[in-house]
């Protein structure tokens, strides 16, 4: 009797697992998009700090994302089991947050270039401030779009049970966590390794190629990173708001399929047009907050004066 229970035990057990499996690659399938954009975001956000302090503030990011996941896997949970209205409100009220902090990169880089023509940083600025700062700016970031791969994992695990949902966003969390951030790392160091291919001795050939051409392509990725980050910010952002907006994506989608039957390029812009009206709609919705934050500050300021 009691090796068919432990038999039955070890089924059930089985069971939950292939399924945790399949679920696992759906879900990752599913949020591989976000990964992307969640890859750009934070290998922008830990640049302009010393060589030899990148790895340190990349793993205190990495840190910061898996208590972010440490608190949103059960939070989502408890909101999906008590109060699943609140998922999609939850969700826009992140993806407006992205749209805002992506204008203000945008003003500050456009209307405070004077600002920073100097050098890289100040002589006497406080290093190890600036590296929590950094951190605490770049797990901000991470939180809205952890937020929006477990939201992603959980609805495709909606229908299973209970443990099959709490595995399932534990792999998801621990896997994406380290994905993102050991090729963030792997970014922030391509330097320091063409640096290393080329100052070894005897260094030639192929070594020396590859590390010149990681030295050359360096500088170049981090730029190219620092636009697809904020471009990501709009993108995730607007996405988030457009699919809480079911008029607005409707629209947008119908928008898409009116370029469907346009020879040659039309299946090309059907497909592109909907991510890009949301990232606009991003950047419209983003420019509205941060005008709400300013009039909110300047009469904050001005009760404050009188």
């Amino acid at each position: 009797m009691a090796g068919a229970s432990l038999l039955t035990l070890l089924d059930d057990i089985a069971a939950v697992l292939d399924d945790v499996a399949l679920m696992s690659k759906v879900a990752a399938r599913k949020t591989a998009g976000v990964l992307g954009d969640d890859l750009a975001l934070n290998a922008q956000q830990v640049t302009g700090v010393a060589a030899d302090r990148e790895l340190p503030v990349v793993w205190g990011v990495a840190k910061g994302s898996l208590i972010n996941k440490a608190i949103l896997v059960p939070a989502a949970l408890l909101i999906s089991a008590f109060a699943p209205f609140l998922v999609t409100p939850l969700l826009m009220l992140g993806g407006l947050y992205l749209c805002y902090e992506g204008v203000e990169k945008l003003w500050h880089s456009w209307f405070h270039q004077h600002e920073e023509v100097e050098a890289d940083l100040p002589a006497d600025i406080d290093l190890e401030s600036y590296e929590k700062e950094k951190i605490k700016g770049a797990v901000r970031t991470d939180f809205i779009l952890s937020a929006e791969i477990i939201a992603i994992t959980l609805g495709v695990v909606a229908d299973t049970s209970f443990m099959t949902q709490v595995v399932t966003l534990c792999i998801i969390a621990v896997v994406m966590t380290a994905g993102v951030y050991g090729l963030v790392a792997a970014i922030v160091k391509l330097d320091d390794a063409g640096l290393y291919l080329v100052s070894r001795k005897n260094a030639g050939g192929f070594g020396k190629w590859l590390g010149n051409l990681l030295l050359a392509a360096a500088p170049a990725l981090m730029k190219l990173l620092a636009v697809v980050g904020t471009l990501a910010m709009f993108m995730v952002g607007g996405g988030i708001l457009v699919h809480g907006l079911h008029s607005v994506s409707e629209y947008f989608t119908h928008l898409a399929g009116m370029f469907s039957q346009v020879a040659l390029v039309g299946p090309v812009i059907a497909y592109l047009l909907p991510t890009l009206l949301a990232a606009l709609f991003g950047v419209v919705a983003g420019s509205l907050a941060l005008l709400l934050v300013f009039v909110i500050n300047r009469l904050r300021g001005a009760t404050q004066a009188h």
